[in-house]
C-alpha cells in the first residue's frame, strides 16, 4: 500500500444504497426490495449475484503461506526486498506467472517504464466466461526498498495467487470471464494498474464489471476494513462507481457468514483500486490496516492492542514473514475465494419481458373507463422538454427516442399540457410470467411545482390473481424537478400469473403543475 501523502483518487459516480427489506406495501416513492438509483443508472451486468452461483472452496492457509515464504526467499536473495526495478521483484513476478502458466492460465507480463526503471504487471486470463462481461480481481506484488514487503502486500497477492490456482484445480466454468493481476510499482504511486488502465481501449475498458482489490490482508494488530463502495459511512471521499455496493455486499456476506464484523475503509486512493473506479469501474476488496492506530472500540470489536499500529512493520525491514496474523490471512483468503466464486460463477438474469416503448405494443389508455384528467394524458411519444422554475418534462428518454409521458407536447408554456383535472391511466398488454423469482425494474420520474400537494401522484401497481402497488410517489408542496431515476421489486408473488402493468399519475391539487414518464420497462428472473 502506497503512502498517504500520494493525491488520492476521488471516485465519480454516485451509487444507491441498498434497501431494507420490502414492506407488503411500499413506502412512498420506493418499490418492495428495491434500490432506487439516480441516473444514470449503470449497474453493471455482472451484479448483482444470484442464488445460483456455486459454493466457493476453502483456500488452504498453508498454501498461502508456502507462497510468502517463497516471496521471502525471493526478497533476501535480493538484496532484502522486491522493489520495482530491482531483481527482487522480476524474480517475484516470474514466479506468480511460472505457476500460472503451468495452472493453464493465458498470461502475459506487461512492461512499463517508472522512474527510469522497467516495471511489470502480471496479467492473467482464465479461459472461458463471458469476454463482454469480465470479472478483475487484482493486488500489487512489489515491495518497498526498505524490507521483503510480506503483509504490504506479498499477503494479497499470495491470497489472489492461491484462489486463482483453485480456479484452475477445480476446472472452474465461470459465466463471468476471469482475470487476475499482479501490479507493479504501487509504491511509487499506482503505476502499474494506472499504466494497465491507461493503455486500455475504451471498448475493454467497457468489458470489465468489476474489479476487486486484496492489499495488506494479513496485519499482525489486524481490523477487517471492506472498501465502502456505497458510502454508508458517510465519511471519506464518498461510494464508488456504480456497482461498487454490490461488490461490498458480496464481501460483507461472507464476513458475516462467520461471525466476524466488518468496517467500511474509505476509497482515498491509497491502492490498485484507483486508476479503475476514476474511469467508472466499479470496485472493492480488503483491508486489514496499515500504519494507522487501532482504537479501543476497534480493539474491543476484533481484539488485538488498542493503541498500536494495524502493522507495526509497515514499509519496514521487520515486514517478514513473521509479520503475519495466520487468522487474518485465512479468512481474507476466503473472501476472495468467496467473492470469485458467487460474482463469476453467477447466473445473469433472464429478460421474460421488456419493453422500450420505440414500438407500439399493446399498451391501453384508459383501461377502465374511469380517468378524470383532461389534459396530459399518457401517450407513447418523442417528448418535448419544459420548465417551469427548472425541468418539468424531459425531452431525452433513458433509451431510444420515445417513451411513455404525460402528454408529449410543451405547448406555449410549461402548463399547456401537463396532467390536469385529475387521473390518468396507461395498462401493459398481458405479460405470462414463468414460475422463479422475478423482478419488475422502470425508469420513471414525477415532476411537479410548487403549487402541489400529496394529493398529487405517481402510481406503479401489478395486476393479476390480485393487485400490488409496487410504487408510489406522492406530490408535495416543494418545487419537484424532473430526474430519471430506476428502480426495482420483487415481483415473485406473481410467479405462474398472467399480469398487467397499470401506472397512473394524478393531479387532484387545485392548480398544480404535474408531469409525469416511464421508459424502459423490464421483468428479469
Amino acid at each position: 500500500m502506497k503512502l498517504r501523502l500520494l493525491t488520492a483518487v476521488a471516485a465519480l459516480v454516485l451509487t444507491a444504497p441498498l434497501a431494507p427489506a420490502a414492506p407488503a406495501l411500499a413506502a412512498p416513492g420506493v418499490l418492495p426490495g428495491a434500490v432506487p438509483a439516480h441516473a444514470p443508472y449503470a449497474v453493471p451486468a455482472a451484479l448483482p449475484v444470484t442464488s445460483a452461483a456455486l459454493a466457493a472452496p476453502d483456500v488452504p492457509l498453508a498454501n498461502v503461506k508456502a507462497h510468502l515464504t517463497q516471496l521471502q526467499s525471493i526478497a533476501t536473495a535480493n538484496g532484502g526486498n522486491r522493489a520495482h526495478g530491482r531483481p527482487g521483484y522480476l524474480a517475484s513476478a516470474n514466479y506468480v506467472k511460472g505457476l500460472l502458466d503451468a495452472a493453464g492460465f493465458t498470461t502475459q507480463l506487461q512492461s512499463f517504464t517508472y522512474n527510469s526503471a522497467t516495471g511489470y504487471n502480471v496479467i492473467a486470463d482464465w479461459p472461458g466466461g463471458d469476454s463482454n462481461d469480465i470479472l478483475m480481481v487484482g493486488a500489487h506484488l512489489d515491495s518497498v526498498t526498505a524490507g521483503p514487503g510480506i503483509n504490504d502486500n506479498g499477503s494479497g497477492s499470495a491470497a489472489i495467487l492461491e484462489t486463482a490456482l483453485l480456479v484452475a484445480r477445480q476446472g472452474l466454468q465461470p459465466t463471468k470471464h476471469l482475470r487476475f493481476a499482479w501490479w507493479g510499482a504501487e509504491e511509487g504511486g499506482l503505476r502499474g494498474s494506472q499504466y494497465y488502465v491507461n493503455n486500455l481501449p475504451a471498448a475493454d475498458r467497457s468489458r470489465i464489471k468489476g474489479y476487486l482489490n486484496f492489499d495488506m490482508v494479513a496485519s499482525p494488530n489486524a481490523g477487517y476494513f471492506i472498501y465502502d463502495g456505497d458510502n454508508s459511512d458517510g465519511v471519506g471521499s464518498g461510494p464508488g462507481p456504480s456497482g461498487s455496493a454490490q461488490l461490498e455486499q458480496v464481501l460483507q456476506e461472507y464476513f458475516t457468514s462467520i461471525g466476524v464484523p466488518t468496517r467500511g475503509t474509505d476509497f482515498d486512493g491509497r491502492s490498485d483500486y484507483g486508476p479503475f473506479i476514476s474511469v467508472g469501474i466499479p470496485a472493492g476488496g480488503t483491508f486489514t490496516g496499515a500504519e494507522g492506530t487501532k482504537s479501543s472500540a476497534q480493539a474491543s470489536l476484533w481484539g488485538g492492542t488498542a493503541g498500536q499500529a494495524f502493522d507495526s512493520c509497515y514499509h519496514r525491514s521487520c515486514d517478514t514473514t513473521a509479520n503475519i496474523n495466520d487468522t487474518a490471512l485465512d479468512r481474507n483468503a476466503d473472501a476472495v475465494a468467496y467473492a470469485v466464486w458467487t460474482i463469476a460463477t453467477a447466473v445473469p438474469p433472464v429478460t421474460v419481458w421488456s419493453d422500450t416503448f420505440e414500438t407500439a405494443t399493446g399498451w391501453t389508455t384508459n383501461p377502465s373507463g374511469t380517468d378524470t384528467a383532461t389534459t396530459g394524458l399518457w401517450e407513447r411519444g418523442d417528448p418535448e422538454a419544459t420548465d417551469s422554475s427548472g425541468a418539468k418534462q424531459l425531452g431525452t428518454t433513458v433509451s431510444g427516442s420515445n417513451d411513455l409521458v404525460t402528454g408529449r407536447l410543451a405547448g406555449a408554456s410549461a402548463g399547456d399540457y401537463d396532467v390536469d383535472g385529475g387521473v390518468t391511466s396507461v395498462r401493459s398488454p398481458a405479460i405470462t410470467l414463468p414460475t422463479g423469482t422475478l423482478r419488475l425494474s422502470l425508469s420513471w420520474y414525477l415532476a411537479h411545482g410548487s403549487n402541489s400537494s400529496s394529493a398529487d401522484y405517481f402510481r406503479v401497481s401489478v395486476v393479476g390473481a390480485t393487485t400490488s402497488t409496487v410504487l408510489q410517489q406522492p406530490g408535495a408542496a416543494t418545487d419537484r424537478d424532473a430526474a430519471w431515476a430506476t428502480a426495482t421489486a420483487d415481483i415473485s408473488s406473481f410467479a405462474g400469473q398472467t399480469v398487467r402493468i397499470l401506472i397512473e399519475a394524478a393531479d387532484a391539487s387545485t392548480a398544480s403543475l404535474v408531469e409525469a414518464g416511464v421508459d424502459d420497462v423490464k421483468i428479469t428472473r
